[in-house]
């Protein structure tokens, strides 16, 4: 269900205003009432919060309006998941409160904690579950914002990330995500977030065991945590796993702690196949990186999983009816 909390666009009608534009006529263009806005107990669509933050962005001329926007919010916005995490006993407790409540806020979106290579750093990733039907940089951007103020609220005011990871080219210059960050940006990344310090995981939190207990009890209740399909998880494994040819149903199976039987048939069950799934993230992320970034195509090859150039060629002809340079160019 592609759904958000009121409490996202917490700050808007007011930063609106400051730059020179009408809130309630742009919350409207996108759908969304002016009442629900700040408000926990209220949904809207996710398109529409996404829809409200590009329009504010050209109608103020603010290119970085979401993160603008970010910077006005906080953990606070989360209500009861924020509460359950900051009432945990250290930083990764918190991380897996988020990985497994976020829905409550929005079942939209997710997050996970991830090691890196180096195992001195770990990767925050915020990731949007439901299809969207455009790219949507200024959301994007304001969920990095906030999730910047929670990891400052967590580990104090001063604390800065390593890298943050942008999968859009940068919208304003490179120094203001540098100074807004406060660490390196990367862009057009396949990934949305931070690496951060493994270290941080570590430090603890002032736990309050009866607030923690009594929000836990009440996102339980509200979280429906029926058996969820496979689709959106293969998909993200797959998008890790392309670049090093990987995306087979052995190891995707392996990663999900499922037999590869048992991975088939329940993406049967689900109306596809990894065969299918592979070319759906293959096709999402060849109109991404050509469309939006100015990559390669000998790289978007390396990326997507092909062996050659010519078959990133024949696979546009296939999705797009142009060759990659069309599609870049906006002949599709």
């Amino acid at each position: 269900m592609s759904v958000i909390r009121g409490t996202s666009l917490t700050g808007y009608p007011a930063l609106v205003t400051e730059l020179g534009g009408d809130p309630a006529a742009l919350l409207g263009e996108a759908g969304i009432r002016p009442d629900d806005v700040g408000r926990f107990d209220v949904f809207f669509a996710y398109p529409a919060l996404i829809d409200a933050l590009e329009v504010a962005a050209r109608a103020t001329g603010t290119p970085d309006f979401g993160r603008r926007l970010g910077a006005r919010q906080g953990i606070e916005i989360l209500g009861p998941v924020g509460v359950a995490a900051r009432t945990t006993g250290t930083v990764a407790d918190a991380f897996a409160i988020f990985e497994h409540y976020l829905a409550a806020y929005s079942p939209a979106i997710g997050t996970s904690i991830s090691p890196m290579s180096d195992e001195r750093l770990s990767f925050f990733e915020f990731k949007i579950l439901s299809p969207v039907p455009r790219t949507c940089p200024q959301v994007v951007e304001l969920s990095l914002g906030v999730t910047l103020r929670v990891l400052r609220f967590l580990l104090g005011t001063e604390y800065n990330p390593v890298v943050v990871w942008v999968p859009h080219n940068p919208l304003t210059p490179r120094p203001d995500y540098l100074h807004y960050f406060s660490c390196t940006p990367r862009f057009a990344q396949p990934r949305a977030g931070f690496t951060m310090q493994t270290s941080d995981l570590t430090r603890p939190l002032v736990r309050d065991e009866l607030a923690h207990r009594a929000m836990l009890e009440y996102l339980d209740l509200i979280i429906d945590r029926r058996e969820p399909d496979l689709r959106a998880p293969v998909r993200e494994l797959i998008r890790h796993l392309l670049p090093a040819g990987a995306a087979t149903v052995p190891i995707i199976a392996g990663q999900l702690r499922l037999h590869p039987k048992t991975l088939q048939r329940r993406l049967a069950a689900e109306g596809t196949g990894v065969g299918t799934l592979v070319d759906e993230v293959r096709r999402e992320l060849a109109r991404h990186y050509l469309t939006e970034t100015d990559v390669t195509c000998s790289h978007l090859a390396r990326e997507l999983g092909y062996s050659e150039q010519s078959a990133l060629a024949r696979a546009c002809q296939r999705w797009f009816g142009v060759s990659p340079r069309q599609l870049r160019t906006g002949a599709e």
